[in-house]
């Protein structure tokens, strides 16, 4: 197929439709801990990734984006591998591990998966400053 690069998973196309765990409106109405974010010069895309923490496990996540249909379902993805994780688990979960959990992005989205994994290290990062 000419285009076979340009193809999405079935996974992603839900994860993109029915994003997980995005918060919508104000986010001053969901009671986070701490708060990551990050940008990607090469797309324009932005995230923030809000996290709950109780006993070193990320109870709740929340996160909002500027980014294209492959970052927006490579987040949500993470979102939900993270929560119920311990920090430290939730910060081993990288592109590879979402890239395969969507069953693939095409090749040239792969770099869409490294920005939410970021902008939650910095999350996580923030929240450890502040104990």
């Amino acid at each position: 197929m000419e285009n076979e690069d340009w193809i999405y998973t079935e996974i992603v196309k839900e994860h993109f439709l029915h994003p997980k765990n995005f918060l919508m409106g104000d986010e001053s109405k969901f009671k986070y801990d701490a708060v990551g974010q990050v940008g990607n010069p090469i797309c324009g895309d932005q995230m923030r990734m809000y996290i709950k923490v109780k006993d070193d496990k990320i109870t709740d996540i929340r996160w909002k984006t500027y980014g294209c249909a492959s970052a927006i379902a490579s987040t949500s993805a993470l979102s939900e591998l993270a929560k119920g994780k311990t920090l430290d688990e939730a910060l081993k979960i990288g592109a590879k591990e979402i890239d395969d959990y969507l069953g693939k992005l095409p090749k040239h989205k792969f770099h869409c998966s490294v920005l939410g994994h970021e902008a939650l290290a910095d999350a996580i990062a923030k929240y450890r400053e502040k104990k």
